[in-house]
C-alpha cells in the first residue's frame, strides 16, 4: 500500500526543456500541473475530513440534548439510529479519511513533489552557460534549487489541504450556528471580518520580509560554501579574521532580516489573540442570553462553545499556516530569480547530431566579446585542415582560450560561423559537438568520485582492459595503485576529493589525459595540457601524447613554446587577431612576435641573470 501511494508522483520525469515562467503563479503551475490528480484527491480528502471534524461537535451538542430528558430503559432504542451513525463516523469514517489523507500527503506528495521539482530544476539549471555559474556562488545556486523544491511543495500542500480545511470548517460552523439560532452567527461573522483584515495587513508584509530573508540566507550560504571550496587559499594566506568578517557580515545581514520577519509574526500573533478573546466571550455570552430566553437548547450552547474554542485554537495554526504559505512563496520567488533565467546557449529546435568523418575545423569571420563592446575576438578567420596539428601562441589575453570556448559552444558567437566538416556547429546539438572533441585543460578539475568514475567520463562503456591501457599510456599507473581514501577505498575505487584536491597537480593532469585517451575523439584540444607536469614526467608522456594526437585534428595552446614547436603549423594571436602563421622555423626567421616570445623563453631570463 505504501509503495502504491509513493509511486503516484514519479521523482524522475523526462526533463522539460522549456524555461520555467518567471511569474509566481506560472512557476507554480509549471511544476504542479503534472501532479494535479494527487492534489485534487488530497483536496477532496481534506474536505471530507473537515466535515467529519465539525460533525463531531454537532454530535456533542446532540448528545447533551439527548441526556437532557429522563433516563430509562428505552433511551438506546429511541436514539439507536443517531448513536449508530455517530459510531460509524467516529470509528470507521474518520480513521479511514485520516489514513487516506496522510498517505496522500506523507507518502505521495512530501517525498515525491519536492524531489521531483528539485530534479526538474537541477536538470534545467545544469544546462545553463558558464557565464551563469561564473556570476553566482555555486552554494547559492544549489541552496536555491534545494529550498525552492521544499518551499514549493510546502506551500502547495498547505494551499490545497489546510486552507480548504479552514474554509470548510468555518463555513460548516456558521451553518450549524444558523440551525440553532441565526443570531449565534454574528460573533463568528464579525471575527471572520476582523481576521480577514488582519491577514490583509500582515500577510503581504510577512511575504515581502520572507523573500528578503531568503535572499540573505542564500548570500550567507554562498559565502560559507565559497570559503569551504577554497579552504586551501584561506589557510595559505592566513587571513582567518578577514574571512570570518566576510562571513559574519552576511550572517549579520541575515539576522537583521530574520528579526524583521519575526517582528511581523509576533505582532500578528498578539493581534489574533485579542480578537480571539472577543470571539469566545461574545459567542458564549450570546449563547447564554439566547438560552435564558428559551431560544436555544443546552446542546446548542455546548456546540457553540466547543466550536469557538476549537476555532480559537485553530486560529493560531491558521495564521501560522497562512504565514508559512507566504514565507514559502517568498522563498520560491527568491528561487525564481535564479532558476527561471533563460538559457543563453541552447540547441535550436531543428538541431541535428554532428557527424564528423575527417575533423576539419574552420572559423569564418567570428566575433565574440563576452557581451562587451569589443576587445576579445573580432573578425577572425582560421582553417584547420583534417588531421592538421596547430599550436595557438600569443601573450595572455590574446584570445586563445576564448577561441577554444566558442569552438566547444560554451558560449555562442556574436557573429560569424564555425564549421566542422562543413557543418555549422550552431545547428548541431551541444552534446554531439562535445562528444567529437577531446579536451585537456590547464586547470584540471576532477569530480569528487572514484578514479574509475572520473576516467569513465571519457567513455562510459569502456572495458577494464581499455581503462588500464589508457592509464598506462598517460603514465598514471605508477600512482593509482597506491591511492587510499579516508573510507578505506583504494586504487581505482579511491575518491579524489572535491575538484580532485587529494591528488597533486601532475596526478590530476595525467588522469585528465587518460580520460581523453579513453574518449578517443577525432578532434583534440590541448589547453596547456602539460603545464602541471614537471619536465621529467612531461618527457615520459610525450610519446603518449604523440600517440593520442595521431590521426586527429589538434588545436594546442601552450605558453611553454617548446611543447608545441613540433606542430605542423603555429598560429600567433594578439588582441583577438591572428598576426602570424607558419612553422617554428619560418616564424623564427621572420623575427616577429613569435620570435620575440621565443627569445624571452630561451634566452631572456639567462641574459637577465648574467
Amino acid at each position: 500500500m505504501f509503495r502504491w501511494f509513493e509511486s503516484l508522483i514519479p521523482v524522475f520525469p523526462p526533463a522539460d526543456p522549456r524555461t520555467p515562467p518567471r511569474g509566481v503563479a506560472g512557476f507554480y503551475l509549471h511544476y504542479l500541473r503534472p501532479v494535479w490528480p494527487v492534489l485534487l484527491a488530497t483536496l477532496l480528502a481534506g474536505l471530507l475530513l473537515a466535515l467529519v471534524e465539525v460533525a463531531m461537535f454537532d454530535f456533542l451538542g446532540r448528545i447533551v440534548d439527548m441526556v437532557a430528558g429522563p433516563p430509562g430503559p428505552g433511551f438506546f432504542q429511541r436514539h439507536a439510529d443517531g448513536l449508530l451513525w455517530m459510531l460509524a463516523i467516529t470509528v470507521v469514517a474518520r480513521p479511514l479519511l485520516v489514513a487516506l489523507h496522510n498517505l496522500l500527503v506523507n507518502q505521495a506528495i512530501v517525498p515525491g513533489l519536492s524531489n521531483r521539482a528539485r530534479w526538474l530544476m537541477h536538470n534545467y539549471v545544469v544546462r545553463q552557460s558558464l557565464t551563469f555559474f561564473q556570476n553566482d556562488f555555486a552554494g547559492s545556486v544549489a541552496n536555491r534549487v534545494m529550498q525552492t523544491g521544499t518551499s514549493l511543495r510546502e506551500s502547495a500542500v498547505q494551499m490545497v489541504d489546510s486552507l480548504w480545511y479552514i474554509v470548510v470548517y468555518t463555513g460548516t460552523a456558521l451553518y450549524l450556528f444558523a440551525q440553532a439560532d441565526w443570531r449565534l452567527m454574528l460573533p463568528l461573522m464579525l471575527w471572520l471580518l476582523a481576521y480577514a483584515a488582519i491577514l490583509g495587513y500582515f500577510v503581504p508584509r510577512a511575504k515581502q520580509r520572507a523573500w528578503i530573508a531568503s535572499e540573505a540566507r542564500s548570500r550567507a550560504m554562498g559565502r560559507i560554501v565559497d570559503g569551504y571550496t577554497n579552504i586551501a587559499t584561506l589557510k595559505l594566506f592566513a587571513h582567518a579574521g578577514r574571512e570570518q568578517a566576510y562571513v559574519a557580515e552576511a550572517i549579520g545581514e541575515l539576522a537583521v532580516k530574520h528579526r524583521a520577519q519575526t517582528r511581523i509574526t509576533t505582532a500578528m500573533d498578539l493581534t489574533i489573540a485579542i480578537v480571539n478573546g472577543f470571539l469566545i466571550a461574545g459567542t458564549c455570552g450570546l449563547a447564554l442570553w439566547l438560552w435564558n430566553g428559551g431560544h436555544i437548547t443546552v446542546g446548542a450552547i455546548t456546540l457553540a462553545t466547543g466550536l469557538v474554542i476549537r476555532i480559537h485554537n485553530m486560529s493560531g495554526w491558521i495564521m501560522w499556516t497562512i504565514n508559512g504559505i507566504f514565507e514559502d512563496i517568498g522563498t520560491v520567488q527568491d528561487g525564481i530569480t535564479t532558476i527561471a533565467q533563460p538559457l543563453t546557449v541552447q540547441d535550436r529546435p531543428d538541431a541535428l547530431p554532428l557527424q564528423v568523418a575527417h575533423g576539419g575545423v574552420r572559423f569564418q569571420d567570428i566575433h565574440f566579446h563576452y557581451g562587451k563592446k569589443g576587445g576579445v575576438i573580432a573578425g577572425l578567420d582560421l582553417e584547420v585542415r583534417p588531421g592538421e596539428k596547430i599550436g595557438l601562441v600569443g601573450p595572455s589575453g590574446a584570445g586563445k582560450s576564448t577561441l577554444v570556448n566558442v569552438l566547444l559552444r560554451l558560449y555562442d558567437l556574436e557573429s560569424g560561423r564555425i564549421l566542422i566538416d562543413g557543418q555549422d556547429i550552431a545547428g548541431a546539438t551541444q552534446e554531439s559537438l562535445r562528444r567529437q572533441i577531446g579536451v585537456v585543460t590547464q586547470d584540471t578539475s576532477l569530480l569528487h568520485r572514484s578514479i574509475r568514475d572520473n576516467l569513465l567520463y571519457g567513455r562510459p562503456d569502456a572495458s577494464e582492459a581499455q581503462l588500464h591501457a589508457a592509464v598506462a599510456k598517460a603514465r598514471a599507473d605508477g600512482f593509482i595503485g597506491d591511492l587510499r581514501d579516508s573510507e578505506g577505498r583504494s586504487g581505482y575505487d579511491a575518491h579524489v576529493g572535491e575538484r580532485g584536491v587529494k591528488l597533486s597537480g601532475g596526478q590530476r593532469q595525467r588522469i585528465a589525459i587518460a580520460r581523453v585517451l579513453l574518449k578517443d575523439a577525432p578532434i583534440l584540444v590541448l589547453d596547456e595540457a602539460t603545464s602541471a607536469l614537471d619536465s621529467e614526467v612531461e618527457a615520459a608522456i610525450q610519446d603518449s601524447l604523440d600517440e593520442l594526437m595521431a590521426g586527429k585534428t589538434v588545436i594546442a595552446i601552450a605558453h611553454r613554446l617548446s611543447t608545441i614547436a613540433r606542430m605542423d603549423r603555429l598560429v600567433v594571436m594578439d588582441q583577438g587577431r591572428i598576426v602570424e602563421t607558419g612553422t617554428h622555423a619560418e616564424l623564427i626567421a621572420r623575427g616577429g612576435l613569435y620570435a620575440r616570445l621565443w627569445a624571452r623563453q630561451t634566452g631572456g631570463f639567462v641574459a637577465a641573470a648574467t
